[in-house]
């Protein structure tokens, strides 16, 4: 017992004494203490009394400042920490958010531009230019919506505006044809077959409407003209592709306006490339004329079909497919799944034609100028063409 006792005098709160001292001088210096503070044990000296009170609270302050952006200083710090939190910390936010919003604003316009060039350029440069330009493209368009590439409904829906019925009237009867607009204003593609002696033409569009139309020139060379209807605007034009780029199997689509039918569609593939095919380049070439049975005359490895070619031939490079083609197609749209024009009906063959049958029909043997051969030749059609 007495050893324990004196033990306990010996270490009586030797961590807790100097500890309670400080915490009394700190908060009330001027307090008396019944109790004598114990003396300082040299072997165990106490931290400083007033460490823990200069620890500085500029830190906490200015991060304090800095969340709330509270610039009259309320808070811990006081006074003197208000105008270090409100010329430092206020202002950083604004900056850094406006900082973050400028790159993603950024992006977004030139997202919405980039899809403005992919998915319409042809189009709307069209529309900008007063539809007055020919409307080509050589990648994939806007003019079939990308879920339906391939859909012969949606095809015929988005191209059908851009597909006329050309009828001419001739010295010895009339002819029926099909067309294509390549410009708003009512410039038409069409075979020189269709047009050829004609003293008047006559085009209908797919909503009914009948213009008057003129010859802007011919080539007969590649079987083609270009016809400008009178006081027309605001057609839709249809978009002309790339037939570089077709390929045997491609999926295709025919409008036109077999035996005055107009708006018929039918579909296939494409059947063979740079076939070689001739015409007749003479005046009474006309597809279906009254009294005649001269129905669609050509050649093709060296037999003549459909009727006589006569003398004056021409042979160029066609696209051959399996879509139904019947007199009244020539001049008409050979469409692909992008709902771009990659080529011009102009010739098809019909067993028939051999027992001296005007009522022949298709038996999937059809042919398209390339669409390319088209837009190369466009410029010598809009002069006047060429039959040399």
């Amino acid at each position: 017992m007495t050893e324990s006792f004196r033990r306990s005098g010996e270490y009586e709160n030797p961590y807790q004494a100097p500890y309670e001292g400080a915490r009394q001088h700190a908060s009330s210096p001027a307090s008396a203490s019944p109790v004598p503070p114990s003396p300082v044990n040299p072997e165990w000296p106490p931290p400083p009394a007033y460490r823990p009170a200069a620890q500085p609270p500029v830190e906490p302050t200015a991060v304090w400042q800095t969340q709330t952006g509270d610039g009259a200083g309320h808070g811990h710090g006081g006074g003197a920490a208000a105008p270090f939190g409100a010329t430092a910390a206020g202002p950083t936010p604004p900056g850094r958010k406006k900082r973050a919003r400028g790159p993603f604003a950024l992006l977004a316009a030139v997202a919405v531009v980039a899809a403005a060039i992919g998915g319409g350029t042809a189009y709307g440069i069209q529309e900008l230019t007063g539809k007055d330009t020919v409307v080509s493209s050589s990648t994939t368009t806007s003019v079939v919506p990308s879920g339906k590439t391939g859909d012969v409904a949606t095809i015929a829906e988005s191209v059908s505006p851009s597909v006329v019925e050309v009828g001419a009237t001739l010295a010895n009867g009339t002819s029926t044809g099909s067309g294509v607009i390549i410009t708003g204003d009512g410039e038409i593609v069409t075979n020189n077959h269709v047009v050829a002696g004609a003293n008047s033409i006559k085009v209908t569009t797919s909503d009914g409407k009948s213009y008057t139309a003129k010859v802007l020139g011919t080539d007969s060379k590649k079987d083609l003209a270009l016809i400008k209807l009178e006081n027309a605007s605001g057609l839709k034009a249809a978009t002309l592709g790339n037939s570089d780029g077709v390929k045997v199997g491609d999926t295709v689509v025919a409008i036109g306006s077999p035996e005055g039918l107009t708006g018929t569609v039918t579909s296939g593939i494409v059947s063979a490339l740079n076939r070689d095919v001739t015409v007749s380049t003479g005046e009474n070439q006309g597809q279906q004329q009254q009294g005649g049975g001269d129905n669609w005359p050509f050649q093709f490895g060296g037999r003549q079909f459909n009727g006589d070619t006569g003398e004056s031939t021409t042979t160029y490079k066609a696209l051959q497919t399996d879509a139904s083609l019947n007199p009244g197609n020539s001049g008409g749209a050979l469409i692909n799944a992008a709902g771009d024009i990659i080529g011009i009906n102009s010739a098809m063959y019909s067993a028939a034609a051999d027992s001296s049958s005007s009522d022949a029909g298709s038996v999937g043997l059809g042919f398209a100028i390339p669409i390319n051969t088209v837009k190369a030749d466009l410029a010598t059609l809009r002069a006047g063409g060429s039959d040399s």
